[in-house]
């Protein structure tokens, strides 16, 4: 059983890095060890992009926070295509080592934001989801830096003045309170394992978990939408 580390109305400036850094650790060995067609694989849960699609984004988007790279239209569709196709001639390690050295360096930009860009790390942390299900690793969506990750989670829609909705979840030891905690609207209930909760919130498919939801709509839940 886990559970998840102190969710309170203050924000934790030191989350997001945090949950970054555990993430480098586990997923960088993981990715090193696959072998170079693994990173052509399709990713499910992003339609169109491969492994190293997934992966180049990823790393591009936390080298432009690292680097205080913040254009117009950064993040967009046709950022984040550019991005990919500017390392397409790369080589899956190359790549690798990019998202390595901004998981490692954006922790300390994120925390400095004031919660502007929380949700681009709790997405990356996502991402890494979308990649282990799609090279049929364990632990997507979840592993052991699922508490930060719903401690983020919790503090991310607080911040965007979210539905409201209280989780309990079968692999954690405290109900979850998320979204806008003091509107008029009642919160919705969610029963089920955390790793589905986090697909809901990220429009993932549920991928055939068993899961109750009430008082609240799934295509509601999503943040990136």
């Amino acid at each position: 059983m886990t559970t998840p580390a102190d969710v309170r109305d203050v924000r934790d400036p030191e989350l997001p890095g945090r949950l970054l850094t555990t993430e480098r650790d586990d997923l960088v060995p993981l990715l090193r060890s696959r072998a170079e067609e693994d990173f052509a694989r399709a990713v499910p849960a992003c339609p169109g992009w491969t492994v190293r699609d997934v992966l180049a984004h990823c790393s591009s988007a936390l080298l432009r926070v690292v680097e205080n790279r913040f254009e117009k239209g950064v993040f967009s569709p046709a950022s984040n295509d550019r991005d990919i196709a500017e390392r397409a001639g790369w080589s899956a390690a190359e790549i690798v080592d990019e998202l390595e050295r901004g998981l490692t360096g954006a922790g300390p930009v994120i925390a400095a934001a004031g919660g502007v860009l929380d949700t681009l790390a709790l997405g990356e942390w996502v991402h890494a989801g979308d990649v282990r299900e799609a090279l049929g690793e364990p632990g997507a969506y979840a592993g052991r830096s699922l508490p930060d990750a719903l401690a983020l989670l919790a503090s991310v829609t607080r911040a965007l003045g979210h539905v409201p909705l209280h989780a309990d979840l079968d692999d954690v030891d405290e109900p979850l309170k998320l979204g806008e905690v003091s509107g008029e609207r009642p919160p919705g209930r969610f029963i089920g394992d955390a790793a589905t909760l986090v697909r809901l919130y990220a429009g993932r498919p549920a991928g055939g978990a068993a899961y109750e939801l009430a008082g609240v709509e799934e295509r509601e839940l999503d943040i990136f939408g």
